[in-house]
């Protein structure tokens, strides 16, 4: 009887109204490691539909709760040895509205603050966390949580959702927290997604707000460090790309070229943010060129979607 419940689940706050079931042991057996084990195709997407509803069945997940809602999934009471799950739901809602959610729309944006939640959701399980936070305050409360997996969700999904307004998310203080979870992980284990919080700080400090205008804002705010830096966003992108001219002192760790987001946010955030066309290009033209690979096939091939397009955008800049 319970798998024929379980046979076909509807009604789901995604985009299909109904989607094929999973079980929850599948469903964690599709991110082995640090990636969604899927292809960058249809039936990727409805297997990872589906170990996200998986996921919030094992949660007692229903369409009565707001996942919009930040205190309405805070509240959300969850058994503590579900944590892992709670974090497994963070990175497949940032997953699915990375690559399978038109950029920039509103469906993209929603998934992502889901995400945000059951992310802040996971790390606020930790008593000591929530302790410090309510107490003292969050970037403190960051450094009680050894979670890596969690913290990185978390931020991840905030980061993605602050893109759609920057500039409220610098005023309403988001980046000082989101700084500090990015710092947390390099101190605890910096190569989890291919080095990703350094791809993260690389980003980061590029896409602050960079106009005088915002600059004038930001600093009325009481948040004027927090405006663009590219000589820092060049820093961190040092740590997961080759590029000796730039960075003498190389990556650090040659297994960053297998994952191509490394380049991919090298050239779109630092490269042609600096307006270093011609770099652009030989960078963005090394992903198209390069395998691949088993390792991170999703990712790795929705780069080369990606770099192609900014490659045409470079082009028309030279």
């Amino acid at each position: 009887m319970k798998k024929l419940l379980a046979a076909v689940i509807c009604g789901l706050v995604l985009t299909a109204p109904c989607v094929a079931a999973m079980e929850l042991e599948d469903a964690l057996a599709l991110i082995p490691e640090d990636d969604v084990m899927i292809s960058y195709d249809g039936s990727g997407r409805a297997q990872l539909e589906a170990a996200i509803e998986a996921f919030r069945q094992a949660l007692g997940v229903t369409v009565a709760l707001n996942e919009l809602d930040e205190r309405a999934v805070t509240e959300f009471s969850v058994a503590p040895e579900l944590q892992h799950v709670v974090v497994k739901l963070s990175q497949c809602y940032y997953t699915y509205a990375d690559v399978f959610q038109e950029p920039g729309s509103d469906a993209a944006r929603n998934v992502y603050l889901k995400g945000k939640h059951w992310g802040l959701k996971s790390l606020r399980m930790y008593p000591d966390f929530a302790r410090a936070e309510r107490d003292r305050s969050f970037e403190e409360a960051v450094t009680t949580v050894d979670d890596v997996p969690a913290l990185y969700w978390a931020n991840a999904n905030w980061l993605r959702a602050a893109e759609f307004d920057v500039l409220r998310a610098v005023t309403g203080r988001v980046p000082p927290k989101s700084e500090a979870i990015a710092l947390r992980i390099l101190e605890l284990e910096p190569s989890y997604v291919s080095y990703g919080a350094y791809r993260s700080l690389g980003a980061f400090w590029s896409g602050l707000p960079s106009s005088s205008f915002e600059r004038f804002i930001v600093a009325a705010a009481g948040m004027g460090r927090y405006v663009q830096d590219l000589d820092r966003a060049l820093e961190y992108f040092c740590h997961v790309v080759d590029e000796p001219d730039l960075c003498p002192h190389g990556p650090i760790d040659p297994s960053v070229h297998d994952y191509l987001e490394n380049r991919l946010f090298f050239a779109e955030y630092y490269l042609m943010e600096a307006g270093r066309w011609d770099d652009a290009a030989r960078v963005l033209q090394s992903i198209l060129d390069a395998p691949v690979g088993e390792r991170y096939p999703l990712y790795n091939t929705l780069s080369q979607e990606r770099a192609a397009k900014l490659l045409a955008q470079v082009n028309r800049r030279r």
